[in-house]
């Protein structure tokens, strides 16, 4: 029998809908014959979402040294150690934050000491991470702390829509000024690189234009005379290919029909607008360049509809699904 790929999945905030949405997707992905879950929250958060959604899973704390087989209705669990009771949902709240913090931690540790394959993570607060003062903005802050690596990216998954970003959590009217040559240049390179390891021999990349109408030949802005289409070029002599710039109007619409493998958005909306219009609930964040995969939701903790029990675990089922698929395709250690 193949071994089971061990994903490790955090909860995120346990004031959010996190702990509920973690639960029900384990429980609609059901069949565990190919992989292990590996749960990152507190008893008392778990057993809370449980009630809520009326489950009758049974917890056991994961052990490193002993043995984690499980029986259809358990779920190995590792714990923060700061959550000892119920919480109040959809407030903002440091233990919350601090938790969050630690359950992320631990599972970069152990996927970093090759007991994970891959992990999947749960929708956090920025407030409530931010009042730990520890310093993250963002997951990918603290996995590229944690993992000790430079450079990470952010993928988009949403249906064969592949989606790379260029910039993130950057305000709009700076992207201008730091967008330049040798950046993109550099971003080209290892988007295709991503893409064969998605199993696409020969992927096309195009890159989203900057402009409306990608400029119109200056009228609109010379981004795309100065510096997209030279790095466009500098990559297409080094015989990648590499396509555009394509006007952002219709290059996501493109990629979705077939025309290109992957694309890459110069700025954070640019590409969420697309991927969240085509399938808000499904669209899956992949962050690559990690010495493992990382997995993500695609949208935050819900406050509003936090403790009520309605959150769709859509988008955690397919963040998981995405983890068991790729997971060994992008663990490096």
């Amino acid at each position: 029998m193949t071994e089971r790929l061990k994903i490790g999945i955090t909860t995120g905030d346990p004031a959010g809908i996190g702990p509920e949405i973690v639960l029900k997707a384990i429980d609609r992905i059901k069949g565990k014959d190919n992989w292990l879950p590996v749960v990152f929250g507190d008893l008392a958060v778990l057993n809370q979402a449980k009630e809520l959604i009326g489950s009758n899973v049974r917890f056991r704390e994961y052990k490193k040294q002993t043995d984690n087989r499980i029986d259809k209705n358990e779920i190995l669990y590792v714990p923060s150690g700061i959550i000892r009771g119920p919480v109040t949902f959809g407030i903002i709240d440091v233990d919350c934050g601090r938790a969050s913090l630690v359950n992320i931690e631990n599972a970069i540790d152990m996927a970093m000491a090759g007991e994970l394959d891959a992990v999947v993570t749960g929708p956090i607060n920025k407030q409530s991470l931010t009042r730990t003062g520890a310093g993250y903005l963002d997951h990918s802050s603290i996995f590229k702390d944690r993992c000790r690596v430079e450079k990470a990216d952010t993928m988009f998954l949403t249906g064969r829509l592949k989606i790379f970003f260029l910039t993130k959590h950057i305000p709009l009217k700076e992207v201008s000024s730091i967008i330049d040559k040798d950046l993109i240049l550099k971003e080209v390179r290892r988007c295709i690189k991503y893409l064969v390891l998605f199993g696409i021999e020969k992927p096309a990349l195009a890159v989203a234009a900057f402009n409306p109408h990608a400029g119109d030949n200056g009228l609109l802005g010379r981004e795309e005379i100065d510096v997209l289409r030279p790095a466009i070029r500098q990559a297409q002599q080094e015989l990648l290919d590499v396509r555009g710039p394509v006007p952002a109007d219709s290059v996501f619409h493109l990629a979705n029909e077939g025309m290109f493998d992957g694309v890459l958005s110069l700025y954070h909306d640019q590409g969420h607008i697309a991927a969240k219009t085509l399938d808000f609930y499904r669209t899956v964040s992949f962050t690559l360049g990690l010495p493992f995969l990382r997995t993500s939701v695609d949208h935050g903790t819900a406050f509003d509809i936090a403790g009520k029990g309605v959150a769709s675990p859509d988008g955690m089922a397919a963040a998981i699904q995405a983890a068991i698929k790729y997971g060994k395709n992008f663990n490096y250690l």
